[in-house]
This record gives structure tokens, sequence and C-alpha cells, in this order.
């Protein structure tokens, strides 16, 4: 009886950790939260000379990179370190799209996104 019992606990703990990790999957498959104030497309997207964008996103990406780089905003409780360094990821990936000659809607999107709301914070 004693076996039965520690067989069925044992396929109890493994279901519910299968049924843990079903779950892992679905969040990670969900819908994310819309972090951007507006929905559309940035303008960075909208700006169609390239060189224009490349300075622009360069800007973008060098305030960020200041900013993530900074103690003060390092050691602020506010999540402008966060913002920052997510910015500085996407609009170096964008630039770095960009040098191809390739226009990456999504990261010159999250790029000005993550900025603004670097900015937002920062105030």
């Amino acid at each position: 009886m004693k076996t039965v019992a520690k067989l069925l606990v044992s396929a109890t703990a493994l279901l519910l950790t299968a049924g843990s990790a079903g779950y892992a999957a679905d969040i990670i498959g969900g819908s994310t939260a819309d972090y951007c104030r507006t929905v559309g497309t940035s303008n960075l997207v909208l700006t169609e000379n390239t060189v224009d964008l490349t300075k622009q996103v360069v800007k973008l990406m060098d305030e960020s990179s200041a900013v993530a780089s900074s103690p003060e905003w390092i050691n602020s409780s506010r999540p402008v370190f966060v913002w920052a360094s997510e910015a500085k990821v996407a609009c170096g990936k964008a630039y770095g799209y960009l040098k191809t000659n390739y226009r990456d809607e999504d990261y010159l999107n999250k790029c000005e996104c993550f900025h603004d709301r670097m900015v937002e914070y920062m105030n």
C-alpha cells in the first residue's frame, strides 16, 4: 500500500511540474504589454532618408548609452536605467541593420519607444 501511495504522490508531483511548465510557455507566447503611449508607427520608421534616419538612431543610442552608464541613474529608484539599457540595445540593433542597408521597423519602433520611456522617467 505504501508503494502505491508513493507512486501516486510522485505522479501528482510530476503532473504539477509539467502543468506549470505549460503555463510558462503560454506566458512567453502570449501578448506583451504595449509600453509606448502611442500606437502606430514611430517617427523613425517614417523617416525616408537613410542618412537622416541613421543620424537620429545614433543620437538616441548615444543618449541612452550615456544615461545607462551614469551613476545618477544606475542608483536611482526610478526605472530610467532599465529603459536606457533597453533603448541602447534596440537602437544599437537598429543601427546595425541600417549599416547593412536594411530598415528593421521593429527595432526602429523599439528604439524610439524605449528612448521616450527613458526620457519620461527622467522628468
